[in-house]
């Protein structure tokens, strides 16, 4: 009996638990239908009009393109730094290996509003302006440790001897690199790119200190909120940001564990 009883518990604690990580955000995208400005219960009817309006915000548009663009940027940037580091750690051993490892990981630990502020003081003192080119530079610095952790937990799931393989077989260390290592690599690769996009597009912290005149949607949702006629706007440009968030990392998610039973089979 004791047995049985075991997963029914723990089926409900994860039950509790997703019910208290995701019912903030099913109540957000049901606020978005509101026939009313004000955020209470019961809901005065149902209406897209709060969608409508989302066309004629050119500001907020223009923070959302500003976002867009800074985050497929530097996920690109990041997602090719962090593979290059991947490789390198999990392939060659190099002298400050240890302590490489340690600095790269450095901003899963600090906080990004001590990031942040760290990161203005650099930039104000070598007199770099506040742009989007530094908001890019501090999404770089956070989404880079998550590449590497995920594409070198992909690297160490296949054995290093099929590149071995290719290069007793005539290859070069680059053709290996370009035929075997980074097709094998390619979900994981993606899957740290789509996370990587999520991190930047999400991010409020290091962008509120490092941003200039061009604001990321983030920062401009925040401003908005003094506002109380324009909460239903940022309510319903909310929901629609975490449910296309939770869709990207269910994706990279897929991507993550896909070709993992073919890999199984390839080591035995």
């Amino acid at each position: 009996m004791q047995r049985q009883r075991w997963p029914s518990l723990g089926a409900l604690y994860y039950a509790l638990l997703a019910l208290f990580m995701y019912l903030p955000i099913v109540v957000l995208v049901v606020f978005a239908f509101n026939d009313s400005p004000l955020m209470v219960f019961p809901l005065k009817g149902f209406t897209l009009q709060w969608f409508r309006a989302l066309g004629q915000a050119t500001e907020m548009l223009k923070a959302l393109r500003n976002s867009l663009l800074l985050g497929i940027t530097s996920s690109l940037v990041a997602t090719l730094l962090g593979t290059m580091a991947a490789i390198a750690t999990m392939r060659y051993r190099f002298a400050l290996k240890g302590l490489f490892l340690a600095v790269a990981s450095m901003p899963l630990v600090i906080p990004y509003v001590v990031l942040g502020v760290a990161l203005l003081i650099l930039f104000s003192t070598v007199g770099v302006p506040l742009s989007l080119f530094t908001v890019g530079v501090g999404h770089v610095i956070i989404s880079v440790p998550y590449v590497m952790l995920i594409v070198a937990a992909r690297l160490a799931g296949f054995p290093a001897s099929l590149e071995e393989a290719a290069q007793d077989l005539g290859a070069s260390y680059w053709l290996t690199l370009w035929r075997v290592v980074l097709p094998i690599a390619a979900p994981a690769i993606m899957s740290a790119f789509l996370t990587s996009f999520t991190t930047s597009f999400d991010e409020f912290a290091v962008s509120f200190f490092l941003t200039g005149t061009d604001t990321t949607l983030p920062v401009y949702v925040y401003s908005q909120l003094r506002f109380p006629n324009r909460l239903p706007i940022v309510v319903t440009l909310s929901a629609i940001v975490m449910v296309c968030s939770v869709a990207l990392l269910l994706l990279a998610e897929w991507l993550r564990t896909r070709g993992e039973p073919a890999t199984r089979r390839v080591k035995q």
